[in-house]
C-alpha cells in the first residue's frame, strides 16, 4: 500500500493534474468512472509498472521473513538402568542444579552386590593377615629343616672319619642310615623352600589379586548402586515430569521427563529462514530488524554473525530407494544466525517465540546513486515493519480465531 500511494504521487497524480489543469477536463464530466482508464492510461500503467518495480527493488535487497525463533535445547531425564522409582525428590516446574538428585530407583539388589562384594574383600584382607602368620612358621619351619641337614651332615661326616680309622667301629648298615637320613634332611629342607616360596606367592601375587578384583568388583556395584540415583546433569528447570512412586522407568521405553537448561549468561541468539532469492545480499554483519510475539510493540535490533552454507531442503539420508527430486515440494530457506546488538533489548523475548525481521542492505559512502537509492527505500520496510508490529497482537488475538 505504502509502495502504490508513493507510485500513485508521482503518476497518476500529475497525470490528473494535467488533464484537469491543462487541457481542462473535470472528474464527472471527461473523466468518468468509465473514461477513467483511457484518460489516466499513462499514469495508472506507469503507477503499476513504478509499484511493482518498486516492490520488487525494496524486498529484494531489504529481505523480510516471519521464519524466526530462539531454538533451545532439551535434555530427556534418563535412567541408565531401568527400575522401579523408590523415592521422587523433586517436582514439575522446579529449578535444580546439576548434580542435584532428582529420583532414585529401588536398589535391594545392588546394595546386596555391594555388601557382598565388600565382604570378599574383607575375607582377602584375612587371609592376607593370615598369609603373614604362615609365612612366619614356613620360615621357621625352613630354618628347623636347615638345622637337621646339618646335623645329618656333621653325624655321617663323624661317622665316615671313623669308619676311614677303624673300619670296626662303624658299620656299613649305619653309613648306609645316615645317608639315608641326610637324602631325608635334604627333602625335608627342599619341601620347606617350596612350602615358604609358595606361601610368599600366595602373599605377593595371588592374595594381592584376588584383593583387586574385590575391589573391582566393589566399584562396579558401586557404580551400579549409584545409577539408581538420577541425577541432574545441568542446570535447568523440571518439565513434564509426573513420576510417581513404583512407575517403572527405562532409558529405552520410558524416560522420567525433560530438563530444559537454563540460559543464564548466554548471549540470545535467534535464527531466521530468509528466501532463496534473499542468498546474494545477505551477509555477516547485516543489521536485521525484528519483533516477537512474546514482546509485542517492540523492534529490537539485531546483526547477521553467520549464515549456514547448506539449505536444509538439500538433505538425504542413504536408504535402499533412489531420492526423486520431484519429492522436493518446498524450496527451502537461507537460515542465518542472529544476535542483538544492544543484548538487554532481547530481555523477554521467551526461546521459541514466533518472530518477524526485516534485513537492511547498506551501501558505503562511496558507492553508486542506485544503492544510495536503495538504501534508501528501506524506510519504507522499517515503516512495515513498525505496522506490523502494532497489528500484530490485535491480529494474534481478535483476528486468529482463537
Amino acid at each position: 500500500m505504502l509502495e502504490l500511494l508513493f507510485s500513485a504521487c508521482v503518476t497518476i497524480l500529475p497525470d490528473y493534474l494535467y488533464r484537469s489543469r491543462v487541457q481542462g477536463k473535470q472528474i464527472g464530466h471527461e473523466i468518468t468512472l468509465y473514461s477513467v482508464w483511457f484518460e489516466l492510461r499513462w499514469g495508472i500503467a506507469g503507477c503499476a509498472i513504478l509499484t511493482t518495480a518498486l516492490i520488487t527493488l525494496i524486498f529484494f535487497y531489504h529481505p523480510e521473513t516471519t521464519n524466526v525463533t530462539s531454538f533451545f535445547r532439551t535434555v530427556t531425564i534418563l535412567p541408565q538402568t531401568g527400575g522401579r522409582v523408590d523415592e521422587v525428590l523433586v517436582r514439575n516446574g522446579d529449578v535444580v542444579e546439576a548434580g542435584q538428585p532428582l529420583i532414585r530407583l529401588e536398589s535391594d539388589a545392588q546394595k546386596a552386590a555391594l555388601a557382598a562384594a565388600q565382604s570378599r574383600l574383607a575375607e582377602v584382607d584375612a587371609a592376607l593377615a593370615v598369609g603373614a602368620s604362615r609365612l612366619a612358621a614356613a620360615e621357621g619351619a625352613l630354618e628347623q629343616a636347615q638345622g637337621g641337614l646339618r646335623n645329618a651332615e656333621q653325624e655321617l661326616e663323624l661317622r665316615q672319619d671313623l669308619a676311614r680309622r677303624n673300619s670296626s667301629v662303624v658299620s656299613e648298615r649305619d653309613l648306609e642310615a645316615l645317608e639315608n637320613a641326610l637324602t631325608s634332611a635334604r627333602g625335608a629342607v627342599n619341601a620347606a623352600e617350596a612350602n615358604r616360596a609358595a606361601v610368599e606367592a600366595e602373599l605377593t601375587q595371588v592374595l594381592p589379586a584376588q584383593r583387586a578384583a574385590a575391589t573391582a568388583a566393589i566399584e562396579q556395584a558401586q557404580v551400579a548402586l549409584d545409577q539408581t540415583e538420577i541425577v541432574a546433569g545441568v542446570a535447568g528447570r523440571v518439565e513434564q515430569f509426573a513420576l510417581q512412586v513404583g512407575d517403572y522407568v527405562s532409558p529405552v521405553l520410558r524416560p522420567a521427563g525433560i530438563l530444559v537448561p537454563s540460559n543464564e549468561g548466554r548471549v540470545a541468539v535467534f535464527q531466521a529462514g530468509f528466501n532463496q532469492l534473499a542468498g546474494q545480499v545477505l551477509h555477516e554483519g547485516m543489521v536485521v530488524e525484528m519483533t516477537c510475539l512474546s514482546k509485542p510493540f517492540a523492534i529490537i535490533p539485531m546483526r547477521i554473525t553467520g549464515i549456514q552454507p547448506q539449505v536444509a531442503a538439500g538433505q538425504f539420508r542413504p536408504t535402499d530407494q533412489l531420492v526423486d527430486l520431484a519429492q522436493l515440494r518446498q524450496p527451502g530457506l537461507i537460515t542465518v544466525k542472529m544476535e542483538p546488538i544492544w543484548p538487554e533489548m532481547a530481555e523477554g523475548v521467551l526461546p521459541g517465540s514466533a518472530c518477524a525481521a526485516m534485513a537492511y542492505t547498506t551501501a558505503p559512502h562511496d558507492s553508486g546513486v542506485f544503492m544510495h537509492i536503495v538504501e534508501t527505500v528501506g524506510v519504507v520496510h522499517a515503516a512495515m515493519l513498525r505496522i506490523r508490529a502494532l497489528v500484530l497482537p490485535v491480529q494474534a488475538l481478535v483476528f486468529s480465531g482463537h
